[in-house]
């Protein structure tokens, strides 16, 4: 019985709408005719109750069936349009209620389906742009190793061609000195150039230690400043007494060190000054390193740090890669740096925190 008389269809709603608006006109037909009252007078109330029955039935329709239709295609529209912001409001116990929950539930699931599609498109194009600056640095490898092995190259082959003719011992074992020096001159820059690209590529990863920086600055410089026979400069160098521990890869550190102290070394002028310091100053550890000698152009200041290169007029040659590699090991770990002009020379400095 109870299911009989529920209203959780909309077919229910009408059918039961239906027979309450029959009945009542019925009841209110009767009802007019028997008042005490003329013939048109009695039509004329009917009428009255025909009219409320009309606009009883149309509240009703509007409530049970127009206005849940209208809703339930204001949010299609909005879902059809990817908007998912205004869901569906409809909680009638019928089928528009169920629709209502359904187109909800597909919103909800479309919604989680296109934020994993997002996720997935900027994941691709991540790994399109990866792949495309892997490219890019394969082209760039093997174009610059193929410009800076022209000369050694050709050296070699020259001297391997004279070597061949030469019957002088002294100048075969000359020769054959030079075509060892230039093959040790392109296996460095071989070497060198892999590790600035593992760098810059990411596959190289660093391993941060807690080490005493002084005793590092120490040592690097021993070995490249003070041990060294060739040291025709005047060495002055500035160090704290006490030990100063940092967190940094140690072995990439001391190869930042080492690139510019043979940086300096070999921009020194005869008889000038190399200046090396390092001071502690509001938990920063501040090490430069100067060079008397020819300053750099204020122009080619930030290209110093660019891979290969080289300043034309300088009285040396190298890879060019050195100040490259300083430049990335700094920044890989988020330390500042830099190269700066001083009255009488060039100084190149950066920083880093100390460790408690």
């Amino acid at each position: 019985m109870k299911e009989t008389f529920s209203l959780r269809t909309v077919r229910k709603k009408i059918v039961m709408l239906s027979k309450l608006a029959g009945i009542v006109l019925i009841f209110s037909y009767i009802l007019s005719t028997r008042l005490p009252v003329s013939e048109d007078a009695s039509f004329l109330i009917w009428l009255v109750f025909l009219l409320l029955l009309v606009l009883g039935i149309d509240f009703f329709m509007g409530r049970f069936i127009s206005k849940p239709i209208s809703e339930l295609n204001t949010s299609a529209k909005h879902m059809a349009n990817l908007d998912f912001s205004i869901p569906c409001e409809v909680s009638s116990a019928d089928e528009f209620g169920e629709l209502s929950i359904s187109l909800n539930t597909m919103a909800g699931n479309l919604q989680q389906a296109l934020a994993h599609l997002e996720a997935a498109n900027a994941q691709l194009a991540q790994d399109v742009e990866k792949e495309r600056l892997l490219l890019a640095e394969r082209k760039e490898l093997v174009d610059s190793l193929s410009h800076e092995m022209k000369t050694p190259l050709g050296i070699i082959r020259a001297y391997a061609e004279g070597l061949q003719d030469e019957t002088d011992e002294t100048k075969k074992q000359k020769y054959v000195q030079v075509i060892v020096s230039e093959v040790e001159r392109m296996n460095d820059l071989i070497v060198t150039l892999l590790d600035l690209s593992a760098l810059e590529s990411g596959a190289t990863h660093l391993t941060i230690t807690r080490f005493d920086f002084v005793e590092l600055v120490e040592t690097v410089a021993g070995r490249l400043l003070v041990d060294a026979p060739d040291t025709d400069f005047d060495l002055q160098y500035e160090l704290p007494e006490q030990k100063v521990y940092v967190l940094a890869d140690m072995k990439r550190m001391e190869q930042v060190l080492g690139n510019l102290i043979v940086n300096a070394k070999k921009n020194v002028r005869l008889g000038g000054v190399l200046r090396l310091e390092l001071a502690v100053s509001r938990e920063l550890l501040h090490f430069s390193i100067f060079n008397q000698g020819r300053p750099i152009p204020e122009s080619d200041l930030p290209k110093i740090w660019t891979k290969f290169y080289r300043d034309n007029n300088a009285g040396y040659s190298g890879s060019g890669l050195g100040l490259s590699i300083v430049a990335q090991i700094l920044s890989m770990q988020k330390l500042p740096y830099g190269a700066e002009n001083l009255e009488d020379g060039v100084q190149f400095y950066f920083s880093i925190p100390v460790a408690e």
